[in-house]
């Protein structure tokens, strides 16, 4: 070979090198996009089945937001022994944004052995409020670029990144098939939502005729994300059953989250300068500031930083809790401990750059658990409230639905008939009292 052939092979083979290493940085790039944006502080705990180095497929450039999530509230009763073990899980859930990528996150928090998950797939639903799938827009879900993942007890993994439409405002079915158990079933109750389960593996099934069995549970299901242009970050609702929405119509979701979602969504679509956000729901029923309870969760203290602070790129919370911590006391509960509790929320989502908005408390007068003694904490919490001085800005649930003539009482027609929770106009009127023009995102600058 001449010197002059020589000169070109090594160019060949440097540029063919180049090409190499470029391409691997580039398919690199990717699966790390996949795989962050999760929140700040979120951890990938996950042992993935069948060896190979993860892989995600390419997914589209834009910003990760929360488009749904639920927050875990405790091992489900009954489930101690078998778990799920046998049966595909078909969640239904309804998105705030889309976007045209998607990736999940499944919980085994409340499970005492791992959990696998062999099967798993996310679909876009045929039809809203049914177990059929859109044969289009079916996609098996990986982890770490395997189908089966393994979820340590107390831990949660997340999914590689799938590239799908998913549309705002439309349901979804995320499946998931478990051979074994892993013990109690981490879930949401009272989700207002009607999902599915079916005997043995069927979570590519597509008109939903193994779905047989209905269930008002989440299991293991969390929270749902989006990766596309739709949203610039995620507004979290942190509260109790109000933001839970249990009075809510089931099936139609109404509860004031989902309404606000509406809000910011078709305000940035007529006037372009509006927020443009993902919500997600936090609310846990029963739930307090202060006090863990095994069937209503962990307290607000101890579940902030996983329930708001590790969602997808969050930007702004709502925190309307404290109702439950001066209902269910046992004695007169001390309003400087629940301010204290929210201060210290305060706190922490400032020290990640988080918005607070921080809502006043409904009225509860003609509940079984009404005093005039708690009526008097209520009205002293929301006193510190609307100072201004708690919260980076304050949306006045209390004013917006109360009777004008008694104010400590609900107008008639927000009242969805016990005296605490809302009706479905309620919870549109709380929705529409939020200032959609305060949820800029912004934190005060830690000094």
């Amino acid at each position: 070979m001449t010197v002059k052939h020589q000169g070109y092979a090594l160019l060949s083979a440097i540029v063919a090198l180049v090409v190499a290493l470029s391409a691997a940085i580039y398919v690199g790039a990717l699966y790390v996009g996949a795989a962050a944006d999760h929140g700040p502080g979120h951890r990938r705990s996950a042992d993935t089945a069948a060896g190979g180095p993860g892989r995600a497929a390419p997914v589209s450039t834009g910003v990760w937001a929360g488009s749904w999530a639920a927050a875990p509230v405790g091992g489900e009763p009954g489930t101690e022994a078998d778990g799920m073990a046998g049966r595909t899980v078909r969640n239904v859930v309804h998105t705030s944004v889309g976007g045209a990528s998607a990736r999940v996150t499944l919980s085994n928090l409340y499970g005492t052995r791992p959990l696998t998950v062999s099967h798993a797939t996310l679909a876009v639903a045929a039809t809203e409020n049914s177990a059929a799938a859109d044969p289009e827009r079916l996609r098996r879900l990986t982890f770490g670029g395997a189908t089966t993942v393994v979820v340590p007890a107390g831990e949660q993994a997340v999914s590689d990144a799938v590239t799908v439409a998913v549309p705002a405002d439309a349901d979804v079915l995320v499946s998931t098939y478990s051979p074994t158990s892993a013990g109690p079933v981490t879930y949401h109750p009272n989700t207002r939502q009607t999902s599915y389960v079916a005997v043995g593996e069927a979570t590519e099934d597509i008109t939903g005729a193994a779905f047989t069995a209905t269930s008002t549970h989440w299991r293991y299901l969390t929270a749902l994300d989006v990766l596309g242009n739709e949203a610039d970050g995620t507004v979290v609702a942190f509260g109790d059953s109000i933001t839970d929405g249990v009075t809510s119509t089931v099936g139609e979701n109404r509860r004031w989250p989902d309404v606000l979602a509406d809000r910011l969504r078709t305000t940035a679509d007529a006037q372009g300068d509006a927020p443009r956000y993902g919500v997600v729901n936090a609310g846990i029923s029963g739930n307090q500031i202060l006090v863990d309870d095994d069937a209503r969760g962990a307290s607000g203290l101890n579940r902030f930083e996983r329930d708001v602070l590790d969602r997808a790129n969050v930007k702004v919370v709502v925190i309307d809790l404290g109702v439950n911590d001066i209902l269910r006391s046992r004695t007169l509960a001390d309003p400087q401990r629940i301010l204290d509790g929210l201060r210290t929320l305060v706190d922490r989502a400032h020290a990640r750059g988080v918005e607070v908005v921080g809502a006043t408390l409904t009225p509860f007068r003609g509940h079984a658990r009404y005093t005039d003694g708690r009526e008097g904490v209520r009205q002293q919490i929301n006193r510190a409230i609307r100072t201004g001085a708690l919260f980076d800005e304050v949306v006045d649930f209390d004013k917006a639905l109360r009777d004008p003539y008694d104010p400590r009482s609900f107008r008639s027609e927000y009242d969805s008939g016990d005296h605490l929770h809302p009706s479905d106009r309620g919870y549109r009127k709380m929705a529409q009292t939020v200032d959609l023009a305060e949820l800029t995102g912004s934190a005060p600058a830690r000094l």
